[in-house]
C-alpha cells in the first residue's frame, strides 16, 4: 500500500524547470527578431504553452501514478490511432506531422514511458525472457516505425533511446548489454562503409535522402565547405563560437539577428544562447539541464516502488538523450537532425510532454510505502 505526501511536492524542482523555461523564452523572442518586429507570435505562444503546460504539469502531479499507469494499455491504443491519424489527416510543410494544431510524436514520448514502466514492472521477474523482450521490442518498434514515415526520424530515435534505457533501469541482465554492443559494433562499422560509398546500398533503403545527405555531408565533407547541407551547422558553430565568454547581448547576435541561422527559434536555439550570452549563458542552460535530470533521477531512486522509479529514470533518460543530442548537432559534435531543447525550444507540443513528464517525476516524489503503524 501507498500513501501521498504533498509536502513532499519538489517546488525545487519546478523552479529549476521555470527558469530553464523562462530563459527559453528570452531566447526565442530574439530568434524572432523582438527588437526590429515587436514581440512576434512565437515568444508570445511559447508563454501561454507554458502556462498550460504548469497546469497539465500540476494536474498530472496530483493524479496517483498507480492510476495512470494502469490505463497503460488504452493510452497505449490512443497512441497508436493519433500517429496513424496524423499520417492520413495530418498537416506540415511537406511533412505530416501535426493534427489539430499538436505533435503526435512528442506525446508518443511520454506515453510510451508510461505503457513500457507498466509492462516492465509487471514482467520485473522475468525481465530476461526472450518473450518480455520482444514484447518490448514491438511495443516500441510500432510507434517508432510510425513516427519514421512522417518523416521524423529524430524523435523516433528518442522512443528507442527511452526503451533502451527503461530496459536497463528495469534490470536487464548485463549479458544481454554485451550481447548487443558485440551486435553494434560491427553493424556501426558496416554503416559507416555504407555512408563512406558512393552506392549507399544499405541506408539508401531506410533513410530519405536528405536524411542520407545529411549523414554523408558530416562524415565525408568539410565544414569550411559550401555544401548547403551544412549550412546550419556552419553557421551554428560561428554563432556560438562568435559569443566568447559573456555573448555580445541580448538582441546583438548579428548571425541570429541577420537570419543566417534557419530555425534558430527552435533546433537551433542553443545557437542563439551561445552567440548572445556566450559561453556563460551555454554553461548556465546545461546546469539547468543537468539539475533537472539529476533531480528525476534521484527520485526514480528514492521511489516507493519499482514502477516509479521506472517512470522517473524514463522521463530522465528522454530530457537527457534529447538534450545530448541537440547540443551535439549545434555544436558539430553530431549530424543535423530536428530535435529540440527540452523546455528552451520553440513548440507547444514538446513544452507540454516535457512538462508532463515533469508531472509524473513530481508525482513519484510524493508517493511512499505505507508503513505497519499507519492506517
Amino acid at each position: 500500500m501507498y500513501s501521498r505526501n504533498k509536502h513532499s511536492f519538489d517546488i525545487t524542482l519546478v523552479v529549476l524547470v521555470a527558469a530553464l523555461v523562462i530563459f527559453g523564452i528570452i531566447a526565442i523572442s530574439s530568434a524572432t527578431r523582438t527588437n526590429i518586429y515587436g514581440f512576434q507570435g512565437e515568444a508570445v505562444s511559447q508563454i501561454i504553452w507554458f502556462a498550460t503546460g504548469l497546469i497539465l504539469m500540476f494536474l498530472v502531479s496530483f493524479i496517483d501514478y498507480h492510476f495512470i499507469c494502469g490505463l497503460w494499455i488504452p493510452i497505449y491504443i490512443i497512441n497508436i490511432i493519433l500517429l496513424i491519424a496524423v499520417l492520413l489527416f495530418g498537416s506540415g510543410d511537406g511533412v505530416s506531422r501535426w493534427i489539430f494544431g499538436i505533435q503526435p510524436s512528442e506525446f508518443a514520448k511520454i506515453f510510451i514511458i508510461i505503457c513500457l514502466a507498466k509492462f516492465i514492472d509487471k514482467s520485473a521477474e522475468k525481465i530476461d525472457n526472450i518473450s518480455v523482450l520482444l514484447y518490448v521490442a514491438v511495443m516500441s518498434a510500432v510507434p517508432a516505425v510510425l513516427i519514421k514515415i512522417q518523416p521524423s526520424l529524430s524523435a523516433s530515435l528518442v522512443i528507442i533511446a527511452i526503451a533502451l534505457i527503461m530496459l536497463f533501469c528495469g534490470g536487464l541482465n548485463r549479458t544481454y548489454i554485451f550481447v548487443c554492443l558485440g551486435i553494434i559494433i560491427p553493424v556501426a562499422v558496416i554503416l559507416f562503409i555504407d555512408i563512406k560509398s558512393d552506392e549507399h546500398m544499405i541506408l539508401g533503403k531506410f533513410l530519405d535522402s536528405y536524411q542520407l545527405n545529411r549523414l554523408v555531408a558530416f562524415f565525408s565533407g568539410d565544414i569550411t565547405s559550401a555544401d548547403p547541407t551544412l549550412y546550419q551547422t556552419k553557421n551554428s558553430i560561428w554563432a556560438i563560437g562568435s559569443g566568447g565568454l559573456k555573448g555580445k547581448g541580448l538582441y546583438n547576435g548579428t548571425i541570429n539577428q541577420l537570419s543566417y541561422l534557419p530555425e534558430s527559434h527552435n533546433d537551433f536555439i542553443f545557437s542563439v544562447i551561445g552567440e548572445e550570452f556566450g559561453f556563460l549563458g551555454c554553461i548556465g542552460v546545461l546546469i539547468l539541464l543537468f539539475l533537472i535530470i539529476s533531480k528525476c533521477i534521484f527520485k526514480g531512486m528514492n521511489a516507493a516502488d519499482n514502477l516509479g522509479r521506472l517512470l522517473a529514470c524514463g522521463v530522465a533518460g528522454m530530457i537527457a538523450f534529447q538534450a545530448f543530442v541537440n547540443v551535439g548537432v549545434t555544436t558539430g559534435v553530431l549530424p543535423n537532425t530536428g530535435m529540440p531543447l527540452p523546455f528552451v525550444s520553440y513548440g507547444g507540443s514538446s513544452l507540454w510532454a516535457n512538462m508532463i513528464g515533469i508531472g509524473l517525476v513530481l508525482n513519484v516524489g510524493m508517493n511512499k510505502q505505507k508503513s505497519m503503524f499507519e492506517g
